[in-house]
């Protein structure tokens, strides 16, 4: 029977084209949708993923990283002491209001106030050495380069954050974030724009172990407890980069919508290709008919069905994911917060590949259900 479902596919190809744009047009939607929800709420966690420290410490409680609050000042010192940790590096967190020197309101903005230093941990995968560098002049600033429009500026220009006097000394990718305009600049400049608030302390402390797989043991062993220090909790950074998107996702009336715009997209598309799939077995239905009149099973018919859906499935799956594929590449090109990953991508497949098989079995019980003599009339 697959010799028998390959010929009839070829022969009757334009038969079968709708059906396999439909499962195409579904995957598409599918990993479009998809590809949103990891880059959009991906980027809560931008902080954490683009950095090189593999445990977070911040206050108790923090949902997310934008939402942090200050902590004592000698919480780096605690976790400089355990035997495991080998650097330590403290985050200041501003929030700001942005006004650029061309005029016009003001832009809300997330100052990152990090350390300088050759090697330092934060934002060390987003940011080059000369970069780095170009922030130890007072005032530099580093934005995202799909941020400068939003900001009223250029890589050059100048504005205030807080009312005091920033220049941008370089843009980047992959600094956009939820809620507000990232902005990078020293730990002194932060401070600098915190004015009275900076004197609370950092609002992070993050550190890299020896080994990376000794941060779940260092963060069990700081999590009960250090008399003295102050309130705090520590966090691997995988952990803290899933609480920060989690929290987005799902505690947020954006995650809900987006999640409920998924479930639509998922439902049309398993729509469609069930009727494109059931529309071609029953234009097919005579020729199963003749071939049951002949003495071919309903068993051995509906496993050519199954076939048939099958090669479909595999066929729109290969041009859905071209497809794909160039409309996400598109996405980056324009600076649409998009991102994929391989247990996501199969995923997609297989949920496209699944409607399309029970699709195929929609379609074979209701015509092994008919009577082939009413067929052949």
């Amino acid at each position: 029977m697959t010799a028998l479902a390959r010929k009839t596919l070829i022969h009757e190809w334009r038969r079968f084209v709708p059906a396999v744009f439909a499962v195409g047009f579904s995957c598409l939607l599918l990993v479009a949708q998809a590809a949103l929800v990891l880059g959009i709420f991906g980027s809560a966690a931008v902080y954490v993923r683009a950095s090189g420290a593999d445990l977070w410490a911040g206050y108790p409680g923090t949902q997310s990283v934008n939402f942090g609050r200050a902590i004592g000042r000698d919480v780096d010192l605690r976790l400089a002491m355990d035997p495991a940790v080998a650097a330590t590096e403290a985050y200041v967190w501003v929030d700001g209001d942005w006004r650029s020197a061309q005029g016009g309101g003001g832009v809300s903005v997330y100052v990152s106030g990090i350390h300088t230093a050759p090697g330092s941990l934060l934002f060390s995968g987003l940011l080059a050495p000369w970069q780095r560098e170009a922030l130890r002049d007072p005032g530099a600033a580093i934005v995202d380069r799909a941020d400068l429009a939003t900001l009223g500026t250029a890589v050059g220009g100048t504005a205030w954050i807080n009312a005091h006097p920033v220049h941008v000394v370089a843009a980047v990718d992959g600094l956009r974030g939820l809620g507000g305009v990232n902005v990078l600049t020293s730990i002194d400049s932060a401070r600098q724009i915190a004015g009275a608030d900076a004197a609370a302390g950092p609002t992070y402390v993050v550190a890299r172990t020896h080994r990376p797989e000794q941060a779940a043991a260092v963060q069990e062993r700081l999590a009960q407890g250090a008399p003295g220090f102050g309130p705090f909790a520590v966090w691997t950074a995988e952990a803290f980069a899933r609480r920060s998107q989690l929290y987005w996702l799902l505690d947020t009336g954006a995650g809900v919508a987006v999640l409920f715009m998924v479930g639509i997209v998922c439902l049309v598309g398993t729509v469609v290709t069930s009727q494109s799939l059931m529309g071609v077995v029953a234009g097919s239905a005579r020729e199963y008919a003749v071939l049951n009149a002949l003495g071919v099973s309903r068993r051995s018919l509906g496993r050519l069905v199954i076939e048939q859906a099958g090669w479909i499935g595999g066929l729109g799956l290969l041009l859905g994911g071209c497809a794909s594929a160039g409309l996400l590449a598109l996405a980056h090109a324009h600076g649409v917060p998009v991102a994929m990953d391989g247990p996501t991508a199969a995923a997609c497949a297989l949920l496209v590949g699944g409607v399309t098989l029970l699709s195929g079995l929609f379609a074979m019980r209701g015509l092994m259900a008919a009577d082939p003599a009413l067929l052949l009339r």
